[in-house]
């Protein structure tokens, strides 16, 4: 996965695949995602992410399995 925010627009690119993009849907006025041919999502597109997503801070925390 990558993120790419740009503050010029204040807009973040959160690429999770590859793959070609085939359709892109509107979510909402500032949240478009991008499905490939089989519709599994290969990207997002969040605008006026800082006030919309939060996005100034940014963290990522791999969880582990516990044992049951």
């Amino acid at each position: 996965m990558k993120i790419r925010y740009f503050t010029d627009t204040d807009t973040a690119f959160i690429e999770f695949s590859n793959e070609s993009v085939t359709e892109t849907k509107e979510i909402s006025e500032n949240l478009y995602i991008d499905l490939d041919s089989k519709g599994n999502l290969v990207s997002m597109t969040i605008e006026h992410a800082k006030d919309k997503a939060g996005i100034s801070e940014i963290s990522y925390l791999q969880m582990e399995k516990t044992a049951a």
